[in-house]
């Protein structure tokens, strides 16, 4: 059975030789195409565990239940996007001429 290419993504792999003479002895057995038999190759081996999330997804709660949904209007509050410009912040060369010496 031929899949349909066109939502597929080209890719290259490297094999051993063995590797490859053992996938073309089994192309020949089954009668299928080696493409065929990577995809399903791959797909046997990627699938055979549950994915995990990565360590630490899931461990932080904001105790709000609409973070996702107020993300702009979020960080608009903490200066961010919304167009308008980041909260200015003095450099340290401003600061230091504004700022009055004192004198010991």
């Amino acid at each position: 059975m031929y899949a349909n290419i066109r939502h597929m993504k080209r890719t290259t792999i490297y094999l051993e030789p063995e590797l490859e003479v053992l996938l073309k002895l089994e192309v020949l057995r089954q009668k299928r195409p080696m493409a065929e038999l990577v995809r399903e190759a791959l797909h046997a081996y990627v699938a055979r565990e549950p994915a995990r999330v990565p360590p630490g997804a899931g461990a932080f709660s904001s105790g709000h239940a609409d973070t996702a949904e107020r993300a702009e209007e979020l960080l608009a509050e903490a200066g961010f996007g919304g167009g308008g410009a980041p909260p200015h912040r003095r450099s340290r060369a401003t600061a230091a001429t504004k700022r009055p010496r004192s004198r010991k």
